[in-house]
């Protein structure tokens, strides 16, 4: 069981990496306004909206799961 969950890590962890290549290369002018919007946002609305991605992100994983 636990070579599966380390396996799912690490395709996690490519996907993560795929999707933000994708973004880096297709999008760069974007990215930069957006990293610069952030840099702008109060970090209570930074740490709620990670809070929400992070349950967004594990109810996915476990429906997907289920």
């Amino acid at each position: 069981m636990k070579s599966i969950a380390v396996t799912d890590i690490m395709v996690g962890v490519g996907l993560i990496l795929f999707f933000e290549g994708l973004i880096f290369a297709g999008a760069p002018g974007w990215l930069k306004r957006a990293m610069e919007s952030a840099i702008g946002t109060p970090d209570s609305l930074l740490r709620v909206l990670g809070i929400v991605s992070a349950v967004c992100g594990l109810l996915l994983i476990w429906a997907v799961r289920h």
